[in-house]
């Protein structure tokens, strides 16, 4: 994982709304997701797709700075209007059960980077499957709110064992973490902060946000603290002195597994 590459907050924005979606281009947000899925109508689905389709016609950039867009698809005409198109970054594709679904749209938007949301308890049970199933497949994620009614979850410590089999599905594809979430109260930023904390201590990295708001609340919730980058420095130095594994003087062991942390830890701090 380089520093450059980690992406900590991701924000929706409704894709029939194309004024609040180039807003969101300038939030600071480090990936726009487009929602043409749940967030529009269904009499406003062909538009959303247009306009989209408009935004992504050429490269997106916000004072020079280029801004990946992903696009919440929600069928295959979507899929259809919005692959090639410069502007596209990514895919999210919703309620994916099977593998065969992601070879589908795979074979149907060659090269576009594509990323499965788990939304049920079959979706579950094939996360593997699901997270291997392509060599486009980039990310997976939990889609929870639908998640929640289908598993009969009335609180977040339901939801534990499937992001921690999320998290395990993605180690094992050689995929980098899934994202949160949303966390839907969006005045509740005690709430959203105490929730991301739960989430990095099971292995998440990064959350999806539904208002400009949560964001600096996601980033400071995953981004290392000063006292976690000064241990993984000590870390670092000492692996470079001694090979082999080693203790340091306050006890702390040190072997090829402790280094590898640390040299994470390292990288989402350097990331800007």
């Amino acid at each position: 994982m380089s520093g450059a590459a980690v992406a900590l907050t991701w924000l929706y924005v409704p894709g029939d709304r194309p004024g609040v979606v180039r807003k969101a281009l300038g939030s600071g947000a480090d990936v726009v997701i487009v929602d043409l899925e749940d967030a529009v109508a269904p009499a406003r689905k062909e538009y959303a797709r247009t306009a989209t389709a408009e935004l992504l016609s050429e490269r997106v950039t916000v004072d020079a700075r280029a801004v990946p867009v992903h696009v919440r698809v929600h069928g295959e005409d979507d899929v259809k209007a919005l692959a090639g198109l410069p502007g596209l970054s990514g895919m999210r594709l919703p309620k994916i059960t099977h593998a065969a679904s992601v070879h589908h749209v795979a074979a149907l938007a060659p090269g576009v980077p594509l990323y499965p949301l788990l939304e049920s308890a079959l979706a579950i049970e094939h996360a593997y499957s699901i997270a291997g199933s392509h060599h486009d497949v980039r990310g997976v994620a939990l889609g929870e709110a639908d998640l929640r009614a289908d598993l009969g979850v009335r609180d977040d410590a339901g939801l534990d064992w499937p992001r921690s089999r999320v998290v395990i599905a993605a180690r094992a594809a050689g995929l980098d973490p899934p994202v949160m979430s949303v966390f839907p109260d969006v005045r509740d930023l005690s709430g959203l902060r105490s929730s991301c904390a739960h989430g990095r201590d099971l292995g998440l990295l990064g959350r999806a946000a539904i208002h400009p708001r949560q964001l600096p609340v996601i980033e400071r919730a995953f981004r290392p603290t000063s006292r976690e980058i000064e241990a993984a420095e000590q870390i670092l130095e000492a692996s470079r002195t001694e090979a082999g594994a080693q203790a340091l003087p306050d006890g702390r062991f040190v072997d090829a597994a402790v280094v590898a942390t640390a040299e994470r830890v390292l990288a989402l701090a350097r990331r800007r």
